[in-house]
């Protein structure tokens, strides 16, 4: 005979004004949908064709994959919120910023734009989410920004990750190495990564052939399920970032990006802290990272270079580290000589390791082993305080 059973409540969507709300669950798992705007919510399912803003008293809704066509900017304001709507394949939701459009999304310290999930009850005025965990991911898409600048592809202009190919305005690089795609400045984009395929992720935020008039800078990554940033290409400059939780690599650079990444936080990815691939066609573009704080926990590895990758790395601090993690190799210079290794690596080495142990094929003579906390170089974490989730949370108190 059973005796004594007792009902275990399970997760599911706890919001009373989606559709598939459930009396029954005990915590919101990120399921819930919406057929339409929520209170004084803005519904937006439909491509921006025109000069728009989104002002920071609304909070905006998306329903499907949005584009700002070509020609037209889309302008947010501080502040404002974005929420996603849940889905994946043909109807995972993203904001895409065509070839020829703009965005300016002008956050600030103290209002920052935020990118999130319709499962998350954050509003205004609000930078930590009141009920989602910071390791939720794959409840919307992301931010995927296209420009007209180089790219080492098989073709001039290919079409993006993320996008089906029958859409045009999936379309990236081209000859414009000053190409302007707007700016982005404080946004956080939280809890996307949706799969519109079979290894078919969005990225937090995707730049693809972005041109270097183009300002990127304090951009927070959190929780999702691919990639925290990945260049295709393109000749942008980024700086101030944080990528928290990323199910895969935090930064992914491909196709012969030709910027720099300054001042830049990782904390618990996935897979690699950083997959930096080489030149895919004839174009041999390198690109520079430096000043970085990289938590590793429970990251596949530290740095994954091809044979081919051209870039310069420096003034990097590793810790946290995990048996089994590595920087697989030097990366090599380019035929003229601009693209070397800047050295300065630090890294606190588990008890009874040592620095060959993490850091392969000459790597090793780069790096320098110290105490937790005695680092000289690395990111300067004080440009994360009072707008980021990560570190109003706590996830930067190293």
């Amino acid at each position: 005979m059973l005796a004594g059973l007792t009902a275990c409540k399970k997760k599911g969507c706890t919001d009373p004004n989606a559709t598939n709300y459930n009396s029954e669950a005990e915590k919101d798992d990120g399921t819930c949908t919406y057929d339409s705007a929520v209170g004084n919510d803005i519904v937006v399912s439909s491509n921006i064709t025109t000069n728009t803003t989104w002002t920071s008293d609304n909070i905006y809704i998306l329903l499907s994959r949005v584009t700002v066509e070509p020609g037209a900017t889309l302008t947010i304001e501080a502040g404002t919120i974005i929420k996603g709507q849940a889905g994946s394949g043909a109807n995972a939701t993203c904001l895409v910023i065509a070839k020829g459009a703009q965005i300016i999304a002008q956050g600030t310290s103290s209002n920052p734009i935020i990118f999130t999930t319709v499962a998350d009850e954050i509003v205004q005025g609000q930078i930590q989410s009141p009920n989602l965990d910071p390791t939720l991911n794959g409840l919307w898409g992301g931010l995927i920004i296209l420009g007209d600048a180089p790219i080492s592809a098989d073709n001039a202009s290919v079409q993006i990750e993320g996008i089906p190919a029958s859409d045009p305005n999936g379309l990236y690089g081209g000859s414009n190495a000053s190409d302007n795609s707007g700016t982005i400045q404080y946004v956080s984009i939280r809890h996307g990564g949706a799969n519109i395929g079979e290894g078919n992720e969005i990225n937090g935020l995707t730049l693809g052939g972005v041109g270097s008039a183009t300002t990127i800078d304090h951009i927070e990554i959190i929780g999702n399920q691919d990639d925290g940033i990945e260049w295709f290409g393109g000749t942008v400059n980024v700086s101030h970032v944080v990528v928290l939780n990323a199910g895969d690599d935090a930064i992914d650079t491909d196709q012969g990006w030709a910027g720099t990444l300054s001042n830049v936080v990782i904390v618990n990815p996935g897979d690699e802290c950083f997959e930096l691939d080489g030149p895919e066609g004839s174009l041999l573009a390198s690109h520079t990272i430096e000043n970085a704080h990289v938590s590793a926990n429970d990251a596949s590895g530290l740095v994954d270079l091809d044979d081919n990758s051209l870039l310069s790395l420096g003034n990097m601090y590793f810790f946290n580290l995990t048996t089994g993690q590595d920087f697989d190799q030097m990366p090599i210079a380019s035929a003229d000589g601009s693209c070397t290794f800047t050295g300065g690596f630090e890294a606190v080495i588990p008890t009874g390791e040592a620095v060959s142990d993490y850091f392969k094929d000459g790597s090793d003579a780069n790096t320098t082993s110290v105490n937790a906390g005695a680092n000289t170089v690395g990111a300067t974490l004080s440009e994360f305080d009072g707008w980021s989730w990560s570190a109003l949370s706590g996830s930067l108190n190293f």
